[in-house]
This record gives C-alpha cells, structure tokens and sequence, in this order.
C-alpha cells in the first residue's frame, strides 16, 4: 500500500471540480519558449527630449559559483551571483542590451517596472525568445522609484543565477540614512547534482513525490520538508542544499561593514524560485519603510515575512558589534538558512546555524501594512470584475487558474481606461505568491503591490488601473507552479 503524507491528504481534498478540471490536461503547459511565435523586433522606443539616458549591457553565459569551497556550475549575467545591479532615477529611459551566451533561449523581465509592453521578456507574448549566440535591446522608462529585480521568463532559469537587483531612485526622498544595502535572497540547488530543469521534470513525473534519486525534490513532511509557519501551510516543493545572501553561504558569507550608530537603508528583494524567508537582524528592529517599491506607513518589526518577487526596504540603526542578518526558509527543515554578517565593531561572528531571538516572536506579513497616502490609487467606482481562482494538486504535479492550466485557461480581458477588479483566491492547501506583470494593484487596504503571498483558502479584492495597453502575463512566482501551468493572461480589448 502506497503511503501517503499530509500534503497528499490536503491535495486531495481540494474538490472533485478543481482535481477534475486541471487532471484532465494531457502535460502541463509550459510555453515560455515559443519560437514560432514570429513576433519580430519590438517597435521603436526612443528618449524624450531632455529625459535621461541609462545604458548597459548584460551577458548571460555559464559560469562556475563558489559556494564557500563548493564549486558549482551555474548561468549567470556577467561573472557574478546575482548579477551587477543596475540603477537609474524614476523617470529615466532605459537601454539595457542583452547578448545571450548561453546554450538555450532567454529572456529578461524587469519585475514589478510598470513598462511598455515590448520590453517585458515575455516570449510567445512580448517578445521572441533571445536564441544562443543573439542579442535583444530592451528600451522602456522606469516611472516609479523602487527596489526591483530582473530575471529570465524561460521556463525555471531563474532557480540559476539569472537575477540581478534594478534600483529606481527617487528624486525628491531625502535619503535621511548612512549608508544602503542591497540584500539577495536565494535558494539554491544548480549544479549540486541537479539542474532545475531536471528538478522540474522529476516533479513532473514523480507527481510531486521525492524519489530519492536527485536529492532535490521533496513535500509535506517528507524529505526535509515541514508544514510551513502559520497561516502558510505547505510553503514549497524543492529540498534545497543552500540559501543565500548575496550569492554567498552563511558559511562564507557577505560582511556589511557601517559603525556604529548609523542609520542603514536595506532593500531585501527575494529572488527565490521555491521558499518564502523569515528575515531578521539579530539585536536589532528593523522599521519597514516599502513594499514593493511604495512607501507604507513606517512600521518597527523584529521579523517579517517576504515572499518569492517580494520586495521590503527597511531602516535600521546599528549597535556596536557583530550581528547575524539571517534569512530562515519556512517550512523547510533541510539546508540551513541564509544569512549575511552585518559589522560594526569588534567581536566573533556568529555561528552559521545561529538563531536570533528576534524569530520567535511576532512576524509581520507584509500584507497587513498600510500604505503611505501618497502611495493609494485614486479613488473611483470599479468599472469591471475578473475572477482569478488559484488551483492545482501535488499528484499529478498540475498548477492552473480558473481551472485550467496555461494555454488551455481563457483569459481575462479589460478595456484601456478601465478600473478592473480581480477577485483573487487561493483554491489550494499551498501558499502562492501572486505576481501581475505591468502594473501594480492596490489591496482592500490600498496597500500597493505587484506580488502579494496568498495563503491557503485567502482571497483579496485586488484593484489595478488598466493604464499599460498589451498582453500581459498574471502567475504564482514560485517558478515550479508557474511552469506546471499555474499562469494565465491579461488582455487588452481595446
């Protein structure tokens, strides 16, 4: 008799309609790659008079990481993990050129930048993807200040070493702080005897189950993995041997150098493709200043939640030593933590496994926060409604929305100009992290965002302003469900 664990229980109670509707799909559909699709060069997009210019150019090739002595062969954009951080000021005009080293198609997407739709890396829908040995010119402005990321939009590249920060300044902040830390969070499995790729295939086969032949996969409580904190219930699929700061391990990790006394801007962005984090400093509250890029209404934590396409910034000021800045995986029982050492004085660094006392108490969800009054939208009547129902099931390994996997779901539509409202729920026992290209959208509390964690049985009424004519993409970010069919479009009519 087969076994079966907690999360096989949940799955399949999710309903006979739902279990039904995605298990009737032959695959899941994975169409990030469509070179058929002939879409050609993206029309021309040039500067405003007078409006600045930043330009750069990104190689994407295979590189060898050191994972504290462990090499591991990986992609990469340049010769570093994550890749340069690319900043400009809100309203500049972007040229980024891409040249694609790699042995397979890519993309990029500049996640959460409300752009023009041509420069989006979405291939089969905004772009045909970047073949080996090709190059691609993404030009677009950057309207809104902000911590941002960029990464692939083909198929699961992102669990590589795809991504890299994009930092949008604002002219008119005062910058009333010492000193700024970009911190990436990672969780990592390439090249330590499995390729994403083959993570995904497995999950695939195995409907979601551990074989224990890649020492990669894994669910429920088996394997290295656990239910995750409360209310995220099952918190991901892939048993990861490390997590990153930086692209560093906490057993070598990244020292952020300040004295003591100063005021430090951190911009935490979650590059992850599989695992929410529990973020805390250790002997230290952090006051949470953004969400995605907004102001909220500042407030002081001693730990938050931040999910994968999740970005917090954070104020803090130091005291006068040697503190652990630790990143913990919910959930995930196996492969320790992230961290990163923050130094301002003398001392011993913490041990790798240290556990700050600021993780057992009270975590904020950064959907809770309330949003600055410069940040709400305008207020007005909704002018239409979509419903944006997430579903899926571990066995057989199928993700989907409104019923359907990707490529088979119909999609939702709206008209240039109108208020469209999304009728968000999550229809499954796992937590999912909904991500909108394009836009952002305001939550019931106008709280701006353009990834939101949605936990099991949640819903929100989510209202954006179709302001971005295209066809744009909608998906849970955690990139394994995404590519098992858990996406869905957003069309223009007009």
């Amino acid at each position: 008799m087969t076994s079966l664990s907690r999360r096989d229980l949940l799955a399949g109670g999710m309903g006979l309609s739902i279990s039904a509707g995605l298990a009737a799909c032959s695959t899941p559909n994975t169409p990030s790659v469509t070179p058929s699709s002939l879409l050609g060069p993206p029309t021309g997009a040039a500067p405003s008079p007078g409006q600045r210019v930043v330009e750069q150019s990104l190689t994407a090739r295979p590189l060898t990481l050191d994972l504290g002595g462990r090499q591991v062969a990986t992609w990469a954009y340049g010769d570093r993990v994550p890749g340069p951080v690319l900043r400009a000021t809100a309203g500049d005009f972007l040229r980024v050129t891409l040249q694609n080293e790699l042995p397979a198609p890519t993309t990029i997407h500049w996640h959460g930048i409300r752009l023009r739709n041509e420069a989006d890396g979405v291939p089969g829908m905004t772009q045909d993807p970047v073949e080996p040995g090709g190059r691609f010119v993404y030009e677009f402005t950057a309207p809104d200040p902000g911590t941002y990321f960029f990464h692939p939009h083909v198929g699961v590249q992102l669990d590589r070493g795809l991504y890299a920060p994009l930092v949008i300044d604002d002219p008119d902040e005062p910058g009333a702080y010492d000193a700024e830390w970009v911190v990436v969070l990672d969780d990592w499995i390439d090249g330590t005897g499995a390729t994403p790729d083959e993570v995904l295939e497995q999950l695939i086969a195995d409907g979601g189950e551990d074989s224990g032949g890649m020492g990669g996969m894994g669910h429920g409580s088996m394997g290295g993995m656990g239910m995750g904190d409360p209310p995220w219930g099952d918190a991901g699929d892939v048993i990861y041997p490390h997590f990153l700061v930086n692209g560093r391990p906490p057993t070598d990790p990244e020292v952020l150098s300040a004295r003591p006394g100063q005021r430090v801007r951190l911009r935490i962005i979650n590059s992850a493709s599989d695992t929410i984090f529990t973020v805390a400093l250790g002997g230290h509250r952090m006051t949470i200043t953004h969400s995605d890029g907004f102001p909220v209404e500042p407030v002081d934590v001693e730990a938050v939640y931040i999910g994968m396409g999740e970005r917090y910034d954070a104020t803090v000021t130091l005291r006068d030593g040697v503190f652990p800045l630790v990143a913990c995986p919910v959930g995930k029982t196996s492969g320790g933590q992230a961290m990163a050492l923050v130094r301002t004085g003398a001392g011993s660094p913490p041990a790798p496994t240290v556990t700050p006392s600021e993780l057992d108490g009270p975590v904020l969800i950064g959907s809770q926060l309330q949003p600055a009054e410069a940040a709400r939208l305008p207020q007005r009547s909704t002018d239409t409604s979509e419903d944006l129902v997430l579903q899926g099931s571990m066995r057989p390994y199928r993700w989907g929305i409104n019923g359907a996997v990707y490529g088979e779901n119909e999609p939702l539509t709206v008209e240039r100009g109108q208020r469209l409202r999304l009728n968000a729920v999550n229809m499954s026992m796992m937590t999912h992290p909904l991500h909108i290209h394009g836009h952002t959208f305001a939550l019931p509390s106008g709280l701006r965002k353009d990834t939101v964690l949605m936990a099991p049985m949640q819903s929100f009424a989510i209202d954006l302003d179709a302001d971005n004519t295209g066809d744009w993409m909608i998906h849970c970010h955690n990139v394994y469900h995404a590519e098992a069919g858990m996406m869905i479009a957003l069309e223009y009519t007009t």
